[in-house]
């Protein structure tokens, strides 16, 4: 974490803004720009907290700020202290505080035992631009609140970041969500993410979600596994900006038509390839369009890669698909509100069924892909191998990336989706 002052921007600021507004202090508007307002709240959190209030966030700041980020505290117990008490000293439901400690007896608490007291607020911000870091910090509090869920990692991307996943039930009915294949889409990643947190907490509290699903019955009868940011590098590049020790740093520029700027451009992976055209279904024919569309190589969209799962991302995501037995597979993309359920004719009877009752929760069209984008994507590969049901659907309108404004809607939109697809 780097120290944050007056004057600087980005999205480490965005995060801070967020926790703090959390936290009912006033920051400003959430935009990512470290202002007098957002100096001022930071100078009230240090008094609260008995820090030098310089208005400046550094190593100390941070530290008493970062379990806020997480999500949850570290609480040493004392004399006299009840579940009871605490949950009510922090603000916090007890079946949740009960939730983060499993098979710690309430009733016999010691003193300086340490247990896990979350905080009465959401972990995931649906608010902010939504890093790779923001990610990997809300699955290590998400855990910890939640540790009946696991999470792992299947694989690593160009740079070495973890392409971590989230299994929510014990079900013998395996399903696959994932998102941000690409990273001008990362508002995919937030969905996903906040899908995870809402199914978590309902299932703890034993309460019905969206239309009444019911947790946990779907915890017992399926397993959801979700990776949430297929490409971390690419999300990177977008939010945080090309990074002076990026081991590709002048390729990328070239890759980039010479420009620094990756924000509104860069769909693709640390090596200029398109992850949703890496996959072999049809490779050759997204490979031989490229001219057509005048791609010559490495690029922000469409190069298909040397060859088939070249790519780390691309081939962790198929060797973990491999690895399971998938009834249905989402791929998560933006934007259009459109949900794409064939390829080549391959497609199960039932995934058009399928796709209609998607279309049906969500307010989406059931639509058909056309010229390069019909081919060597995640979902074409899946039903093309497996001949199961699988769907790319496009949230949101407008052009990439969406703005976080959309989220509710897009949330609102594909909640009944997400649950859906688990049992159906």
């Amino acid at each position: 974490m780097r120290t944050l002052r007056l004057g600087m921007s980005g999205t480490d600021v965005m995060e801070i803004q967020a926790m703090l507004k959390k936290l009912g202090y006033n920051p400003g508007p959430i935009d990512g720009v470290f202002g007098p307002q957002m100096q001022q709240a930071v100078i009230q959190f240090q008094r609260n907290y008995g820090l030098t209030p310089d208005g400046v966030i550094g190593p100390a700041t941070y530290s008493a700020m970062e379990r806020y980020l997480l999500g949850y505290d570290v609480y040493t117990i004392r004399r006299g202290d009840s579940f009871y008490s605490i949950a009510r000293r922090y603000y916090t439901n007890l079946t949740l505080l009960l939730t983060a400690n499993p098979g710690l007896n309430p009733n016999n608490l010691q003193i300086g035992q340490q247990i896990i007291v979350p905080y009465g607020f959401n972990v995931v911000d649906t608010n902010i631009s939504y890093t790779y870091e923001i990610m990997q910090r809300d699955i290590r509090g998400l855990k910890a609140r939640y540790p009946f869920l696991e999470t792992g990692t299947a694989g690593r991307s160009v740079v070495g970041r973890e392409l971590s996943y989230i299994r929510l039930g014990t079900g013998p009915n395996q399903v696959f969500y994932n998102g941000s294949h690409h990273s001008l889409e990362w508002i995919t990643t937030p969905l996903l993410m906040k899908f995870i947190e809402d199914f978590s907490r309902a299932y703890a509290l034993g309460v019905r979600l969206s239309r009444g699903y019911d947790p946990r019955n779907i915890w017992n009868r399926s397993s959801i596994y979700i990776i949430p940011m297929v490409n971390p590098d690419g999300v990177d590049l977008v939010l945080n900006g090309l990074s002076p020790d990026n081991p590709n740093y002048q390729d990328l520029i070239r890759w980039n038509n010479g420009s620094t700027d990756f924000s509104t451009v860069w769909q693709a992976n640390n090596h200029g390839v398109d992850l949703n055209h890496n996959y072999n279904a049809a490779w050759q024919l997204s490979k031989d369009a490229e001219a057509a569309y005048g791609i010559t190589g490495p690029g922000p969209t469409r190069y298909s890669g040397p060859a088939p799962e070249s790519e780390p991302e691309s081939r962790a995501v198929a060797n973990f698909t491999r690895a399971h037995n998938f009834r249905l597979v989402i791929a998560y993309h933006s934007q259009g509100q459109v949900i794409y359920w064939n390829f080549m004719d391959m497609a199960p009877p039932e995934g058009r069924r399928i796709g209609e009752q998607f279309s049906r929760a969500s307010g989406y069209a059931l639509d058909q892909t056309t010229g390069i984008a019909s081919y060597a994507g995640y979902k074409d590969w899946f039903i093309q191998d497996y001949r199961r049901p699988g769907y790319t659907i496009e949230v949101g309108l407008g052009r990439n990336p969406l703005p976080i404004s959309q989220f509710n809607q897009i949330y609102n939109d594909n909640l009944e989706v997400l649950l859906l697809a688990s049992i159906i």
